[in-house]
């Protein structure tokens, strides 16, 4: 058993995981960490990194740092995804993080970060459609993480990845592109699907969609539809993961978004405060790529990159 502490630093939020990881099977959670630090702030517009956001995301760095110390950890990785990779000034975000966490983050490539979000989506399929009396999603699986600054595909079976795209369509980028109304208006929905749409023209190209048999989707956006389409009365890890979400409630929760103001969003009771200003732009990915490759229905994953950073770090 390795216990080790992974963070994830993506365009949006700042995730921690302590685990304890066996040689083989299930890890054990210790310690599960996210805030919003909205370190893509301005990102996609200035191709730099923010002062302020840089500022943000050593706080709470600094608080991970001492309680991966406090619990143990015996080796920590952090990476870092989409806004980090985009920006100019990304060797002064590098300094601070050696500085607060005593060693470098980790800049990885798209294909890299599709490859340790389908690593951790994947490792808990079957336990988690027991957990709901469901039959496992089957393979091939086509993972899609939804994140901040770009939306990663991968399609893959038990034996690994087969192909993977990374296409800059994230929850935030689109947001701060195109959905400046409160609410958006038609027009900016529209010019935000079509950039979506583009963009899967690209993952197409590469990726052979057509052979997947299960969607699995994950991250903050997809997880937060499903708790709007489950109807839950607070937000339930245990209940939204494994869960399936058909189609229909996801065009039916996306439009609901989008049409909200940004009250109506935040009142919702599933609805974490730093994803109120993004869930829209988050949702309507989600919504198009489904129609766009005809998948009836989602199958939702609460573990994605964090859990696959913990994964390779602990076995190698």
């Amino acid at each position: 058993m390795t216990r080790v502490a992974a963070i994830d630093c993506g365009t949006n939020s700042i995730r921690l995981l302590v685990a304890d990881v066996p040689a083989e099977g299930g890890h054990t959670d210790l310690l599960r960490r996210m805030e919003v630090v909205r370190l893509g702030q301005g990102v996609d517009a200035t191709g730099r990194l923010a002062p302020e956001a840089v500022e943000r995301t050593r706080l709470v760095l600094a608080e991970y740092a001492a309680a991966a110390r406090d619990l143990g950890a015996e080796d920590v990785r952090m990476v870092a995804t989409s806004a980090t990779r985009d920006a100019a000034n990304r060797a002064d975000f590098e300094e601070m993080v050696r500085t607060t966490l005593g060693r470098a983050p980790d800049v990885v490539t798209g294909r890299e970060e599709a490859e340790l979000s389908f690593l951790g989506a994947t490792g808990s399929l079957a336990a988690a459609a027991a957990a709901h009396g469901l039959e496992p999603a089957a393979a091939p699986w086509l993972v899609v993480d939804i994140g901040g600054g770009s939306t990663e595909f991968v399609l893959g079976d038990g034996r690994g990845v087969a192909a993977a795209r990374s296409v800059d369509i994230g929850c935030v980028r689109l947001t701060e592109r195109h959905l400046h109304d409160d609410p958006p208006t038609v027009e900016q929905v529209a010019a935000t699907e079509r950039d979506i749409r583009a963009a899967l023209v690209e993952v197409a190209a590469e990726v052979p969609v057509g052979r997947a048999a299960s969607l699995v989707g994950l991250a903050g956006s997809v997880t937060t539809v499903a708790a709007l389409a489950l109807g839950l009365p607070a937000y339930d890890s245990e209940a939204i993961h494994g869960s399936r979400i058909a189609v229909d409630d996801v065009r039916r929760v996306s439009s609901g978004l989008l049409a909200a103001t940004r009250e109506r969003r935040a009142a919702e009771p599933v609805m974490h405060p730093g994803r109120v200003d993004v869930i829209g732009a988050g949702a309507l990915v989600l919504r198009v790529l489904m129609d766009e490759f005809s998948l009836a229905e989602v199958t939702v994953s609460e573990h994605d990159i964090l859990d696959g950073i913990a994964l390779r770090l602990a076995r190698g």
